[in-house]
């Protein structure tokens, strides 16, 4: 079993001048008893809502808490405080290229203001780093490099196709991480606002698709373990490619309510031509009253015309990529 985040608010990150604020504890809720977990009208827990899952946390733990699983109250702070100041757009230090490569001003990012006693989101292995790459793997990614020649080798989130904290498996990241779920006694929705992706998963007991009948979030299949909800996902298309996984990425995902205001969520993935064994995080995501917005993101925008110039420009220039 995957263990339990305990969470920490930083209520205000940093001001419009760039001033840091000192974060405040929020202690972490204890878990509901049964009868007064909130329930379906078909006596299952009530997952809907919407979800804030963006973390302070590192996905992968830092070496200055290696060998150390969790951390004091003050380290959190200290660690939060240190990553707010670090990844504020509106620095201006490190020179023209530096300035360029911070993209937006800090009004667009969202890296949220929760980080987790846990030292990492990465739970297994104990060490909380993503196992290394197999061979095979590293060579598939060298390939990828710098490829420039036409959109469809760029990314699928750079595409505007699917975003890429959306999943499976969700991954907090710089913005727009909100998912809405929607549930019924046979189907659960599960709505990422990045490039509003929805995935429909089946709780009828039916198995997956057929081999040949993939797509970009895979075929998702669930069930109920006690009060949670286990979702199953293989049938990947091979454009998807999570973390430069292949076609046989498989993605087993539990939600679970641990109070009115969060929801747990851990993942294990597990793809032995991409990873050397398998591996699992979990992430707890807080009740939020937000509106869930367009993201008004679209395939063939400019930015991507403009990656391609950028490289047929470099070609001219006799720059390698």
């Amino acid at each position: 079993m995957l263990s339990v985040m305990l969470g920490l608010v930083l209520p205000a990150a940093v001001s419009a001048g760039g001033q840091s604020r000192k974060p405040v504890v929020k202690p972490a809720a204890a878990a509901p008893r049964a009868a007064t977990m909130p329930r379906t009208p078909d006596g299952r827990p009530d997952l809907q809502g919407t979800w804030d899952f963006a973390q302070l946390t590192p996905f992968e733990r830092p070496g200055d808490f290696a060998g150390k699983q969790s951390v004091t109250d003050e380290e959190a702070e200290e660690f939060a405080q240190k990553r707010i100041e670090t990844t504020h757009k509106d620095r201006r230090d490190g020179g023209a290229a530096a300035d360029v490569e911070r993209a937006y001003n800090d009004f667009w990012w969202d890296f949220g203001t929760r980080i987790s006693k846990q030292t990492s989101l990465v739970v297994d292995p104990p060490d909380g780093r993503v196992p290394p790459l197999t061979p095979e793997a590293q060579q598939r990614a060298e390939q990828r490099r710098n490829r420039y020649d036409n959109p469809e080798e760029r990314p699928l989130a750079e595409r505007c196709i699917l975003g890429f904290n959306s999943g499976p498996p969700m991954v907090p990241s710089a913005y727009n991480n909100n998912v809405q779920i929607v549930q019924t006694p046979d189907h659960v929705v599960i709505l990422n606002e990045m490039i509003h992706s929805a995935r429909i998963v089946s709780l009828t007991g039916r198995p997956h698709a057929p081999n040949e009948i993939r797509s970009l979030t895979g075929d998702s299949v669930g069930r109920w373990v006690g009060d949670t909800l286990v979702v199953d996902t293989t049938n990947f298309a091979k454009e998807a490619g999570f973390r430069g996984a292949t076609t046989n990425l498989h993605v087993v995902e539990r939600f679970t309510r641990a109070d009115p205001d969060t929801l747990r969520y851990e993942f294990t993935v597990e793809d032995p031509a991409t990873w050397t064994k398998k591996w699992s995080a979990s992430i707890p995501m807080t009740r939020t009253d937000e509106l869930m917005f367009e993201y008004a993101c679209h395939e063939a925008n400019y930015g991507l015309e403009g990656v391609l110039k950028g490289a047929r420009y470099q070609e001219k220039l006799g720059i390698k990529n």
